[in-house]
Formats: structure tokens, sequence, C-alpha cells
């Protein structure tokens, strides 16, 4: 049921994106890719939100166990843009779609951020606490391989986000053919 109702959805067209719309979406993946590269890559109006929302998720996965509520900052920072991408997929919104998806990626150049900074431990933690992922890399026998591992999510996050400056593009084009 849940499946026929995706593929039904996903056969209707997406709102037409015009050139301004272009230009403003394009425009703003442009900043925000010279936001991440340029300084300490932190961009305040976001990443604020990013560290609420990785907050928020300790102690609401929190209340499924110990383990659940490690890996929940991570999560709660990740849900928040996965629920604006479903979302915007849904009302097949280009432009909001896009925005979404530039988002989940910024917020993975924080993920990568701390999760290179697991043996160092030298970032400042919001909640005084612990090291999330000190402790989800020690579990997973992988905690020499920190600064890897952020690595490749660094080169994930920069490859989404030129996919979907890409896809921005390509949706214009594909709108202007109609």
């Amino acid at each position: 049921m849940l499946l026929h109702a995706l593929h039904e959805r996903a056969l209707v067209p997406w709102t037409p994106l015009g050139r301004g719309q272009l230009a403003a979406g394009a425009g703003l993946l442009v900043l925000l890719m010279w936001l991440v590269r340029a300084g300490d890559g932190f961009i305040p109006l976001l990443d604020h939100a990013n560290l609420a929302f990785h907050e928020a998720g300790h102690p609401i996965f929190g209340l499924l166990g110990e383990a659940p509520g490690l890996y929940g900052g991570t999560l709660g920072q990740l849900i928040f843009p996965l629920v604006f991408i479903g979302r915007f997929w849904w009302q097949r919104h280009s432009l909001g779609f896009a925005l979404s998806l530039a988002w989940l990626f910024e917020n993975g150049f924080n993920i990568a951020r701390y999760m290179a900074d697991a043996r160092a431990q030298e970032l400042p933690l919001a909640g005084g606490g612990e090291h999330d992922w000190f402790h989800i890399l020690s579990r997973w026998g992988m905690l020499e391989r920190d600064v890897a591992l952020a690595g490749s999510v660094r080169l994930l996050c920069w490859m989404g986000l030129l996919a979907t400056l890409g896809w921005l593009a390509w949706r214009y084009l594909k709108d202007k053919e109609r």
C-alpha cells in the first residue's frame, strides 16, 4: 500500500522552476558552499539550529535506551532536514526540495567535524557532557579512523551539494522543455 502510494506520488510532476527560483536556489547553494569553505565553516543561522536539534535528539531517543540516546544527537540533527526533504518531495516542490537537501549536506559537515574530533576531543561541547563520537566509534572499534571517516563524510557532503546544484539546473532545463 505504501509503496503504491509512493509510486503514484513519484508520477506527479514537479512544480515548474522559474528562472528567478533557479537563480535564487543556485545562488544560495553557491553561497552555502563558499561559507562552508571559508573560515571554520560554521554558519550561525543553520548551525545553531542544527546544534539545537542535535541536543534535543539525545533525550528524545534516550527514552528508547542508552544506545539510542547516544546516537540520538546525530539522528536528531539529520531527522529535521530529512522531514523537510520528504515533505517537499511529496509536494513536488523543486526549490524547497533542493534547499532541504542542501541543509542536510551542510549539516553533514558539522557531523564530520565532531566525528574527526573523537580522539582529540578539543571541540567545546554544548552540553558539557561526553563526546558522542568518541563513544560511537569506540563501540564500532573504529576510533583510530575518526579523521578518515570524517573525511569520507565531508566528501559525501561536497558531492551531495554539487549533485543538488546539478539537479536544480536539470530540473529547470526539464521544465523549459514542457
